[in-house]
C-alpha cells in the first residue's frame, strides 16, 4: 500500500486480519508470526565471562515474515509495535525495533509502543490514539529470564547426559515442578492406611432416605479413630439395633444459614484449573482455545474478539465493564440478583500487573448461545464458561441453609447433616469446580423433621473405612500448587505441564500425574545435587526478583551474576566428583541369591530394575516388582523370521513386549506379541481398513485403521456401525465417564452429538 501512513506488528495473522477491520486505509497490519529473534542454539550464546553478552539470530521460520515487515516499512512514516502486553510482547516489539534499526530502514521515522487488553474497536482506537515508547525494565527482564533459562539447560542437560542418560535435560521452571510430583508419589508409596470404622443408620421419612452416623457413644464423642476393628464395631451395631428395635428419636435440630460468595472472576490460572475440571481441557489445550477467542472470531457481523488478554494474575474489571455486567445481570435474572454496590476483588498473586483485567468477555452482552454457530464446540465451551463466571462475580452470595439433627438412641446419639439452597444467588449461574470432593454429605437434602417425633430406620450398619494417602496432582491442582508456592508466571504454566509430558518425565494416567523411573531418578540427581536450585522458596524468590527487574526496581545484570557464579562452580564440582552409579543406583540391604553380593536398584533402557552390583561378572537382574528377568532371549517356537528365516525372538522394548528377529541390527523385522483384535468396523476415512483395537505406548486402548500408516484414523473409544443422527459420519462411538454414564457419541469431536446409551451395551464386544 504506497500510501500507507502507519505500519502495525502484532504476533499472529488472526489478529492482524481483526485489527485491520478497525483501522482505516491508512494503516497496514502485519503479523510477526510470535518471536523474529533468539538466542544462538549453541554454547556460547550468553557469555557470563563479558558481562553476560547475548548472541541472537534471526529464527529461520520467521526470516519471510521480518522482511516483508522492512519492506512495508519503506512506505510507512510511523511504525506501532502493537505485540501482546506482557515481558514476552515487549521483547518481540524490540527485536523487531532491533532488526530494522540493523537494516537502515527506521530513519526519520517515528517507532511507538502500543497496548491494548481486547480486540475490540474501542480498546484499539484508544491504544493507537496513547502510544507509549519500548519498556527497558520489561526488555530486560524478558532477557533475564531467558538468560536463566539458556544458562541452566546448556549446563546442567550435558551433565545430566553423563550422570544418568544420554538425551535428557533439565529447567530452571519445570524441574522445581518434576520434584513435586515426585515427592507426592513418594508420599503416596510410603502411605500406610489406618482401619476405621463408622456405625451409620439407614433413615427414612415419608418414602425420603437419610443417613445418621453415630457421632456419642457411651458418653464419649466419637472421632475418627475411636473405632478400629471389627469386632468392635460390630458389638456396638448390635447394641444400638438391641436398643433402637427400630426407631430414632429426633432429640435436636438445629438451623443456621450461611452465605456463599461467587468466585472471582478468571486468571490464567484458575481458568486453567477450571477448564480442567469442568471441560477436561489440559492447560495448553485451554491457552489455545483462549488466544483463539482473544484473537479474533467471525460472529456474522466481521471478526472481533470475544474475550481481554488471557495471561493475566489480576482479577481487576473495568468499570465500563462492571456496568454492562450489572446491566446484563439485571435483564437476565431480575435486579434482585444485584448487589447494591459492585463487587471489587483483590488479586492474591504477589507482584500481580493489575494494568492488567482478569479474564472476561469483551462485551458482557454477547450471550453464547446467540454465537454458539459460529464457534467451535471447544471454543463454545470455554466461551461459555468465562462468560458465566464474570457474570457469577458480580451477583449477590447465595444463602445456604444448612441443618443438623441430634437422632438419639437412648443416651447414644446419631448425627444426620443436609442442606438446601434458600437462596440460589449467583449460583444461578455458576458454581466453580472443585479438585477433590470431600464427601462430608453435608450437600444431602433432608426431610422435614420436628423435635420429639419417631423416626424409622432400615438398618444399622458397621462400615469399614481405610485412611487414604494424598492424591496425585490433576492438571488444576498442580497448577493451582505451582502458583501457591510463586513458581512461574501465568504464562508458562502450560509450558511447565507440556515439557514435563513432552520429557517423559511424569505420564497423565486417569488425569493424574505419575513420574516416570527416569522422573524419579532426575528428581534424585536434582535434589541431591542442586538442592538449593529446585527449591520451592529459591525458585519463587528468583521469580519475584524478576519481576523486580520488570518494575525496574532492581538491574538485571548483577541478578544473573548472583545466580552464575555459585551455579557454574557446583556444575563443575559434580562433573568431576560425582560417578553415574550414585545417581542412577540405590543399594539395597538384600544379597544377590547368585554370588551373595549386595543388590542395588539401577536405570536401564526401559526404567529401573534390581541388579547385582558385582555386574558384569554377575548378570542376576529382576524387575522392581520381584519378577527375575531372563538372560537369554525367549525363541518364539515353530516360526522364522519372514524376511530372512532367522529364529524370532520375544523382546522386551520401551513400550513392552514385542516379536523382533534374532539377526538384529542387520535384520530390523518386528511384529506384535498379540495380533490386536479386529472390530470388523470399516474405516469411515479410507474405507479400505478396518479399525483394529490396540494398546498406546502408555497402556491406553485406542481404535485405529489396519491399513496405518497408509490411513492413520484412529479413535480412543469403541466404534460401532450406527451413524451419526446429526452430521452422519458412518460411525459412532461408544464413551463412558464417571460423569456422564455411557453415551453414544459422534467420533467426529466438532460434532457434539452424544444420547445415553445403556449400560450393557457398552460391555458388548462392537460390531
Amino acid at each position: 500500500m504506497s500510501n500507507t501512513k502507519y505500519l502495525v506488528i502484532v504476533e499472529s495473522p488472526a489478529k492482524a486480519k481483526t485489527i485491520k477491520k478497525y483501522l482505516g486505509k491508512d494503516y497496514q497490519v502485519l503479523a510477526s508470526y510470535g518471536h523474529v529473534r533468539d538466542l544462538l542454539p549453541k554454547e556460547g550464546a550468553v557469555k557470563p565471562d563479558e558481562d553476560f553478552a547475548m548472541a541472537y539470530q534471526v529464527i529461520e521460520k520467521n526470516a519471510k515474515h521480518v522482511e516483508a515487515i522492512e519492506k512495508a516499512m519503506g512506505s510507512a512514516d510511523v511504525l506501532l509495535l502493537a505485540t501482546d502486553p506482557d515481558r514476552e510482547g515487549e521483547a518481540i516489539s524490540y527485536h523487531i525495533h532491533e532488526l530494522l534499526k540493523e537494516r537502515n530502514v527506521l530513519a526519520d521515522k517515528q517507532v511507538k509502543r502500543v497496548m491494548f487488553y481486547e480486540i475490540t474497536k474501542n480498546a484499539i482506537c484508544e491504544a493507537v490514539e496513547n502510544p507509549r515508547e519500548i519498556s527497558d525494565d520489561l526488555v530486560n527482564a524478558q532477557q533475564a529470564r531467558r538468560a536463566l533459562d539458556y544458562l541452566v539447560g546448556f549446563n546442567l542437560s550435558p551433565l545430566l547426559w553423563k550422570k544418568v542418560r544420554p538425551g535428557l535435560s533439565a529447567g530452571r521452571v519445570q524441574s522445581p515442578a518434576l520434584c513435586m510430583i515426585v515427592a507426592r508419589e513418594l508420599e503416596i508409596e510410603a502411605f500406610n492406611p489406618q482401619e476405621y470404622w463408622t456405625i451409620e443408620a439407614d433413615c427414612d421419612k415419608d418414602q425420603q432416605p437419610f443417613l445418621g452416623k453415630l457421632s456419642y457413644y457411651a458418653g464419649e464423642k466419637l472421632k475418627q479413630f475411636s473405632v478400629t476393628n471389627a469386632e468392635q464395631a460390630q458389638a456396638i451395631q448390635a447394641a444400638l439395633d438391641k436398643a433402637a428395635k427400630g426407631k430414632l428419636l429426633v432429640k435436636d435440630l438445629e438451623k443456621k444459614k450461611r452465605k456463599r460468595n461467587p468466585a472471582a472472576p478468571f486468571t490464567t490460572s484458575t481458568l486453567q484449573q477450571e477448564a480442567s475440571r469442568k471441560l477436561g481441557f489440559g492447560a495448553s489445550k485451554t491457552m489455545k482455545v483462549a488466544q483463539q477467542l482473544y484473537e479474533g472470531i467471525d460472529t456474522g457481523e466481521g471478526l472481533t474478539g470475544l474475550i481481554t488478554y488471557m495471561r493475566t494474575d489480576s482479577v481487576h474489571l473495568a468499570v465500563s465493564a462492571i456496568e454492562e455486567i450489572r446491566a446484563v445481570i439485571s435483564s437476565k435474572y431480575g435486579a434482585e440478583f444485584l448487589p447494591a454496590e459492585p463487587v471489587e476483588y483483590k488479586t492474591k498473586a504477589k507482584n500481580a500487573q493489575e494494568a492488567h483485567e482478569a479474564v472476561r468477555p469483551t462485551t458482557a452482552e454477547l450471550n453464547p448461545k446467540k454465537i454458539q454457530s459460529a464457534l467451535s464446540a471447544d471454543q463454545y465451551k470455554l466461551y461459555e464458561l468465562i462468560w458465566k463466571r464474570t457474570l457469577a462475580s458480580q451477583m449477590i452470595p447465595a444463602t445456604i441453609a444448612t441443618v443438623a439433627v441430634d437422632l438419639a438412641c437412648g443416651e447414644d446419639i446419631f448425627r444426620a447433616n443436609g442442606s438446601t439452597i434458600e437462596d440460589p444467588g449467583f449460583l444461578k449461574a455458576y458454581e466453580e469446580g472443585i479438585d477433590e470432593p470431600s464427601g462430608d454429605g453435608d450437600d444431602k437434602k433432608l426431610p422435614i423433621l420436628q423435635v420429639g417425633e419417631w423416626i424409622s430406620y432400615r438398618q444399622i450398619r458397621a462400615e469399614q473405612h481405610f485412611t487414604e494417602p494424598p492424591p496425585r496432582y490433576s492438571e488444576a491442582s498442580l497448577v493451582k500448587t505451582l502458583e501457591e508456592h510463586g513458581i512461574g508466571r501465568p504464562s508458562t504454566y502450560a509450558t511447565i505441564i507440556t515439557t514435563l509430558q513432552q520429557r517423559e518425565y511424569a505420564l497423565l494416567e486417569n488425569k493424574r500425574f505419575k513420574p516416570t523411573d527416569v522422573g524419579r531418578v532426575v528428581t534424585k540427581f536434582l535434589t541431591k545435587y542442586f538442592a538449593q536450585y529446585v527449591d520451592y522458596n529459591f525458585t519463587a524468590h528468583l521469580e519475584d526478583d524478576l519481576d523486580a527487574v520488570a518494575r525496574g526496581e532492581k538491574t538485571w545484570k548483577p541478578l544473573l551474576r548472583a545466580f552464575w557464579d555459585p551455579f557454574i562452580i557446583l556444575i563443575k564440582d559434580i562433573e568431576a566428583n560425582v560417578q553415574r552409579k550414585d545417581v542412577t543406583q540405590e543399594q539395597l540391604d538384600e544379597a544377590c541369591p547368585k554370588c551373595q553380593q549386595p543388590l542395588a536398584t539401577r536405570l536401564g533402557k526401559r526404567g529401573r530394575f534390581v541388579g547385582c552390583t558385582a555386574y558384569p561378572e554377575c548378570d542376576y537382574t529382576r524387575s522392581m516388582d520381584g519378577v527375575e528377568m531372563p538372560t537369554e532371549p525367549e525363541v518364539v517356537e515353530g516360526r522364522v523370521c519372514p524376511k530372512c528365516e532367522s529364529p524370532l525372538h520375544i523382546r522386551l522394548g520401551k513400550y513392552g513386549k514385542f516379536i523382533g528377529c534374532s539377526a538384529y541390527p542387520k535384520c530390523k523385522h518386528i511384529e506384535p506379541l498379540e495380533k490386536p483384535m479386529d472390530t470388523a468396523v470399516s474405516c469411515p476415512e479410507c474405507q479400505k481398513g478396518t479399525l483394529l483395537k490396540r494398546k498406546s505406548r502408555f497402556g491406553k486402548e485406542f481404535f485405529s485403521c489396519s491399513t496405518y500408516p497408509d490411513c492413520k484414523y484412529a479413535v480412543w473409544n469403541p466404534p460401532i456401525v450406527e451413524p451419526c443422527p446429526k452430521c452422519q459420519w458412518p460411525i459412532t462411538t461408544i464413551k463412558t465417564t464417571k460423569r456422564w454414564g455411557v453415551e453414544r457419541v459422534c467420533a467426529q469431536k466438532e460434532c457434539g452429538f452424544k444420547e445415553p446409551w445403556p449400560e450393557e451395551g457398552a460391555a458388548e464386544t462392537p460390531k
